[in-house]
């Protein structure tokens, strides 16, 4: 169904579609150039509309090339009163045929929508019900009103085409058919949640998704099929398609009936009640707007789409990759010159009935790709913060736009970059007829969807086949309407006014799943969206042989600029067999996955939060907070001076008698042991709930500290010397000095720059300066593990640079900004390169 624009009523055939695509010129493409995001405004093109019915009127299946798209209720001037009177009113008998014959389906669709409502509804109060009496209201309602209405208004009008003479009436039935979309607007409100409804419940009941996915449908009196199988989310669209089609045929039979005659005023005042209408219901809700239809008549539904990174000839390319019903198309924007209609250009296809997943085992080694080094991703983080800081202040001091967008030129860029170079977790497909494609993810969540939209479009009886160079125009054409990704997921394209997400720590607990099927080795992953793709924060252990797992592990999660929290639940794999060749890793499988907006007036509150996440039928309940990064980072003194925790490292020290506090000599001994080599220490958050338990045995001075390290989570160990540090009264690099470190940062010459540094270190008290050397040593052999743990020494500084210089509360009134995060990296990767050259 076209965008229920208020200018007008949509193009009517492929044909059109076809015609404005030969058009566009070609001699814009540029191969494999830079793509362009802008587009057309918003409205400028129209979309092809579908019909599904057998029989069309003629007014409907083509269109002048000199007319408009526009609708009036105003019939057009050479169809005056009196002019070609017996010719009009023919063609009127030919489309109330026509439209006849299709009211006739849409009620035979109806029809099958209700016939399970009734047992569904008869089993809602016995013992074991399909669907709660609520579930069943939600998905079929208004739908028994809008069979009623159709089914009278079909009643009335059928003897009347039956016996049609020339003074036949029925301009009243379309009046009241109108006076009735009253019923209309109120399922239209409620469709969004109809469907939602009716896709939970096809996940997490058997016997409802069967029902679902093969309604029958009655054929026409006089069609050779008795029956067609159709899906319930393919009918619950048929109501709001229904409305379009009525307009038009109203429009169709004001143009052909004469101003004189009775049903004239009759059906202009119908017209127009449906055009209001039209205006008025939410586009948002609209899936032919993501439909096409093919040379054969058929309907090609666009069912996902979105910007994957694909590996073509070893390098990364962005493309745009369309999910039809029975295809799958990877495309790119062809670059134009102003003023010149944007489109597709496709890059290849595979229908699906020809797409396979290769097993782990089956796959073959990806093609070399230079991976970017991680310090370059860190690099680009920094240089879009820094960006996005500077466009915040020249907006503050209402600096000149052009400076704004040059800045924003800029931010894009990097993101662009950063978007394109930072996917890592590879999905690959296969024509079974020959070639593989390969694309990286950043998320493991996203593969899944991917792979699980195209298995289920691949349970439908499809056919191999081959596009035409026609078809294959006509169907790359209809991408630039038809997508629902319209930019790349960059914040640089966000609107003002959308929201800029979180930034500081959410802090997460993952209490229990429930609805396994049977007893597995289960654990959860947790996911944020960050520089606008989303990357694994957090990972709770296996639970080994339970139906029911309970985790109760808490995380700390960082956010910068998030709005999503996502969990996945995997069974854990010990077949050494199923190993990923594009990265050595054994595949899980994932059991269910789950996502929730990160609403800040629900987590920014000081109380927990609890949650159920419902995915396949399984229940993961977890509870959250929010922690601002001011908040976060704020240094409160310990009120008790004998633990180790929020106390001064002068204190400490003197008080062990030792150079080095003896926490910090106990963590890193135990991260060398056994943590060197993990993937992401001190990144990966470890458990809150085990970190907690290590600062109450440190500041307790406790006996069994050793034993206690010694069977602790790496992760846990590593995140418990981040929180010393943190929680230190001053930041290890004091109070003092901050402002000179910020300054000496900023210096453009090397030389002087590294001086400065030298001299700052040497500025520091002894215990201070004693315990950054001895923990910018450890540092180093971290990263000389990076090929294993892929913690580089960019990597390395950002997590420890604010934590190390971060002021005190006193002090950070003063300091405290964005770019003083950065600062504090920059300050920290210079003093790990140079550390080796400064002696106590």
């Amino acid at each position: 169904m076209e965008p229920l624009s208020h200018r007008g009523l949509p193009r009517l055939s492929w044909i059109d579609t076809l015609y404005s695509n030969f058009s566009y010129g070609t001699d814009e493409y540029d191969g494999e150039g830079n793509e362009e995001q802008k587009g057309p405004p918003e409205g400028s093109e129209t979309m092809p509309y579908i019909d599904e019915s057998p029989t069309m009127s003629p007014q409907l299946s083509a269109r002048s090339q000199g007319g408009g798209d526009g609708v009036s209720p105003t019939p057009p001037e050479g169809l005056a009163p009196g002019v070609e009177a017996g010719k009009g009113l023919e063609m009127r008998k030919l489309v109330l045929s026509g439209f006849l014959a299709s009211e006739e389906i849409y009620i035979n669709q109806l029809e099958a929508l209700l016939l399970p409502m009734k047992p569904l509804k008869a089993t809602a109060t016995t013992s074991q019900p399909v669907l709660t009496i609520q579930q069943i209201e939600t998905i079929f309602y208004k739908i028994q009103d809008i069979y009623e209405i159709h089914k009278e208004f079909y009643d009335n009008l059928c003897p009347k085409v039956q016996q049609w003479d020339s003074q036949v009436t029925m301009g009243h039935l379309f009046q009241k058919l109108a006076s009735q979309l009253g019923v209309y607007k109120a399922f239209v409100d409620n469709y969004k949640v109809a469907l939602e409804t009716a896709e939970k419940c096809s996940q997490s009941n058997n016997q409802f998704q069967k029902i679902s996915e093969e309604l029958k449908v009655k054929g026409p009196k006089d069609s050779k099929d008795s029956h067609t199988s159709v899906t319930m989310e393919a009918l619950l669209y048929k109501p709001i398609d229904r409305v379009t089609r009525s307009t038009l045929v109203l429009h169709d039979l004001l143009k052909h009936t004469p101003v004189d005659h009775p049903d004239y005023p009759l059906l202009q005042d119908a017209l127009r009640i449906s055009q209001n209408f039209l205006s008025s219901i939410n586009e948002d809700i609209d899936p032919r707007r993501t439909a096409v239809t093919t040379p054969k008549g058929e309907t090609r539904q666009l069912v996902k789409d979105g910007f994957l990174v694909e590996v073509s000839e070893s390098s990364r390319k962005l493309r745009h990759v369309f999910l039809f019903t029975d295809v799958l198309l990877c495309a790119k924007l062809k670059k134009t010159s102003a003023g010149k209609h944007q489109q597709y250009d496709c890059k290849w296809y595979i229908p699906l009935a020809d797409l396979v997943f290769p097993s782990p085992e089956e796959s073959e080694a990806s093609p070399q790709v230079h991976p970017f080094p991680d310090h370059e991703l860190e690099d680009m983080k920094m240089k879009i913060s820094a960006l996005k800081s500077e466009i915040q202040k020249e907006k503050a001091n209402k600096g000149q736009s052009r400076a704004i967008e040059r800045l924003k030129k800029k931010m894009f860029e990097n993101e662009f970059l950063l978007l394109l170079n930072s996917p890592t977790i590879p999905f690959r497909i296969h024509n079974r007829n020959g070639k593989s494609y390969l694309f990286l993810l950043s998320s493991d969540y996203e593969r899944s969807e991917w792979r699980e939209a195209i298995q289920k479009l691949q349970k439908k009886d499809l056919q191999a086949f081959v596009l035409s160079s026609v078809e294959l125009q006509v169907l790359t054409g209809s991408c630039f309407k038809l997508r629902t990704v319209h930019n790349i997921p960059v914040t640089s394209n966000k609107d003002d006014d959308e929201s800029p997400g979180l930034y500081g720590f959410l802090h997460v607990i993952v209490h229990s799943a429930k609805g396994f099927k049977q007893s597995a080795n289960l654990y959860c992953t947790l996911e944020v969206d960050s520089f606008g793709y989303f990357v694994s924060k957090a990972k709770t252990r296996v639970f080994r042989d339970t139906a029911e797992p309970k985790w109760d592990e808490e995380f700390e999660i960082e956010l910068e600029g998030s709005q999503s929290l996502r969990i996945l639940c995997y069974e854990k794999c010990y077949d050494k067999t199923k190993v990923n060749k594009d990265n050595n890793e054994i595949v899980d499988k994932i059991m269910g996955k789950g996502q929730i907006q990160l609403d800040p007036q629900t987590v920014e509150t000081k109380n927990w939060h609890t949650d159920v996440i419902e995915m396949n039928g399984i229940k993961v309940e977890f509870s959250m907070k929010f922690t601002s990064r001011d908040m976060s980072l704020k240094r409160t003194p310990s009120k008790k001076q004998t633990g180790v925790f929020g106390v001064k490292i002068s204190v400490v020290t003197k008080r062990e008698r030792s150079k080095v506090p003896y926490i910090v000599r106990q963590c890193v001994e135990e991260v060398e042991k056994r943590g060197i080599e993990e993937v992401g220490i001190y990144r990966i958050s470890g458990v809150a709930t085990d970190i907690q338990a290590l600062k109450a045995v440190f500041d307790a001075n406790n006996k069994d500290i050793l034993l206690m390290l010694s069977d602790m989570d790496i992760n846990a160990i590593a995140g418990t010397l981040k929180l010393y540090f943190r929680e230190l009264p001053e930041p290890l690099l004091t109070d003092r000095l901050y402002p000179a470190f910020m300054e000496g940062i900023a210096l453009s010459d090397p030389a002087a720059k590294e001086n400065c540094m030298m001299h700052l270190l040497r500025s520091l008290p002894d215990p201070n300066l004693i315990t950054f050397l001895f923990l910018l040593e450890h540092l180093k052999r971290v990263a000389e593990k990076e090929p294993i743990n892929k913690m580089s020494l960019h990597n390395l500084a950002t997590v420890f640079g604010p934590t190390l210089l971060r002021p005190s509360e006193v002090e950070s009134k003063a300091h405290v900004t964005s770019a003083a995060d950065i600062w504090s990296h920059d300050v920290m990767a210079q003093q790990i390169r140079q550390a080796s050259r400064c002696e106590p």
